[in-house]
């Protein structure tokens, strides 16, 4: 029968509340070869503190739960000593039995899902939406420590911000980054939690079908040009193809054919769906008048340079969309502050220009 650890500065809440408050977490006893337990005194509940070597002459500590210092233990958020004393075996050692490297946190499983995204090409707008709606709490846990509830809470809190499909839209994007560290780290052994903790909510498959009428589109298209030229051509592009703002700013001096009978634009495929597509450009008509329009705002400017610039005359209309800590690329320079902010990755969006 193994030995119970025992510490008598730490083992009772008693002898605990009795330690004087400080930043540095009292060290507590060995668990085993290379993990210790560390207790951090605080006003309120104190704080577990796992420390395990890595294997390469260092350690690394990580905080994982509260002390029942001041209410009594749920086993999952707040531990008693000897909780906290299994779950930090559990957190260095895994599966392995063995100290390994420190716990990946939901954080640094959104930082891998992101390298992932660059390396294979992909847009980066399913990581950094989560990204912004991550709350502290849970960027901070260890992805190996997650309950269903963790990941239920932060899903639910997501409701009164935005519609279910959005919702749906974030909490896959999670889920996705999870899945990868979980295949990456094999101590992490819960992915069951994922599955249940970040189910889709129901209704989100129905599509809102706004269309505007013709006046209101050439309103727009009016109050663009106002704006500046290049702005305004940007957006009778959008009104006349239906493209995305991706695929307008891909366009290229090759893709315009304004000298056919009937003008049209070679629009590049989205980036929408999964898998390499087959048609990389697709013909998409277009109206004389804006042909001709395109045709003087590509000048003499060779056939592979962006048929769309901006208004100082470079090309990346993808700066449309900039951080919320960023100038709007098309303000102009008497435009009021905006308040308004994108519900999924808080960037600018261009309508609240």
């Amino acid at each position: 029968m193994p030995r119970k650890v025992r510490d008598s500065r730490l083992e009772s809440r008693t002898a605990r509340l009795r330690l004087p408050i400080r930043k540095k977490p009292y060290t507590g006893p060995s668990l085993a070869r290379g993990i210790m337990l560390l207790f951090r005194r605080n006003k309120g509940n104190g704080r577990w503190v796992v420390k395990a070597a890595d294997g390469h002459g260092a350690y690394w500590t990580k905080g994982f739960a509260e002390a029942d210092d001041l209410e009594n233990a749920d086993g999952i958020h707040v531990l008693t000593f000897h909780q906290a004393c299994d779950v930090a075996k559990a957190l260095a050692r895994g599966q392995t039995g063995t100290p390994g490297d420190k716990p990946l946190t939901v954080a640094d499983a959104i930082a891998a899902y992101k390298r992932d995204l660059k390396s294979r090409g992909k847009h980066l707008t399913s990581a950094t939406r989560v990204e912004y709606h991550l709350t502290g709490v849970l960027a901070g846990k260890p992805v190996g420590l997650l309950t269903v509830r963790d990941l239920q809470t932060w899903r639910d809190g997501l409701i009164e911000k935005m519609q279910p499909s959005s919702v749906n839209r974030t909490r896959t994007g999670l889920r996705a980054a999870l899945e990868l560290v979980a295949t990456l780290d094999h101590r992490i052994s819960n992915r069951h939690v994922f599955r249940l903790g970040l189910r889709g909510l129901p209704g989100s498959n129905r599509a809102r079908r706004i269309v505007l009428p013709d006046a209101d589109v050439l309103c727009i298209i009016k109050a663009a040009y106002e704006i500046n030229p290049a702005f305004g051509l940007v957006v009778e592009v959008l009104a006349v193809t239906g493209a995305r703002l991706s695929q307008a700013a891909r366009l290229t001096c090759a893709d315009l054919q304004a000298d056919r009978p009937d003008p049209r634009l070679m629009m590049p495929s989205s980036f929408k769906g999964q898998g390499q597509k087959k048609l990389t450009h697709r013909p998409v008509p277009i109206t004389s008048t804006l042909g001709a329009a395109l045709k003087n705002a590509e000048g003499d400017r060779a056939k592979h340079e962006p048929l769309l610039l901006k208004q100082d005359g470079r090309a990346g209309l993808r700066s449309l969309y900039r951080s919320c800590d960023s100038a709007p690329a098309w303000a102009p320079a008497a435009a009021p502050p905006v308040r308004d902010r994108c519900f999924c990755c808080g960037c600018l969006p261009l309508w609240s220009f």
